[in-house]
């Protein structure tokens, strides 16, 4: 018989400080559905597509802001793994369940950084012919852009540094935190 171990997990080798409180999220994200709304108001239907993981928690909160009929789906596409830099390999994981032909389309994007995964999952989608595509990046990080990229509406720049929160992991940890927050390592 074995005996289950008893002791708690370590914690992580790092602190987490609030960089962006949920408080602001949420008034910007209500700031970018009016924005949203002005744009696609002609629409039938908005898909909205979601980039997994990190998106996921922007993605529910705006969508809850947005007076428009909305479709939502998802798209899986990766280039960090479980490591803080970016492989600048984007793969896709995951495809669209729709089909986006001829439709108003809006990617949600959770961090711009290097710009590679957002660039090639635009490049991706356009060869779909959707009507219109749009994106939209919860965070923007300019000083790591290696592609020329940037999502159409932001809800914050914020400076080099590595974040967590709002759905936004450091080896699939932190994702419930309310806020953004910068990692710093102890």
């Amino acid at each position: 018989m074995t005996q289950a171990n008893d002791t708690a997990p370590a914690s992580p080798p790092y602190v987490i400080d609030v960089m962006i409180s949920a408080k602001s999220i949420a008034a910007r994200i209500e700031d970018l559905a009016k924005t949203i709304q002005s744009e696609f108001k002609d629409t039938d239907k908005l898909v909205v597509v979601g980039l997994l993981r990190g998106s996921f928690v922007f993605i529910a909160d705006l969508v809850r802001e947005l007076d428009l009929p909305v479709e939502v789906d998802f798209l899986e596409a990766s280039s960090y793994g479980d490591g803080m830099e970016s492989s600048r390999e984007v793969r896709i994981l995951k495809d669209l369940r729709g089909q986006i032909e001829g439709r108003d389309v809006l990617v949600v994007e959770d961090i711009v950084d290097t710009g590679h995964t957002l660039h090639q999952v635009i490049d991706m989608l356009n060869t779909r012919k959707p009507a219109r595509l749009r994106s939209i990046a919860l965070l923007d990080k300019p000083s790591r852009r290696e592609v020329d990229m940037k999502a159409d509406w932001t809800g914050f720049e914020i400076p080099d540094e590595f974040v967590v929160g709002y759905g936004i992991d450091y080896a699939q940890r932190n994702r419930n935190l309310p806020f953004i927050g910068k990692v710093r390592f102890t």
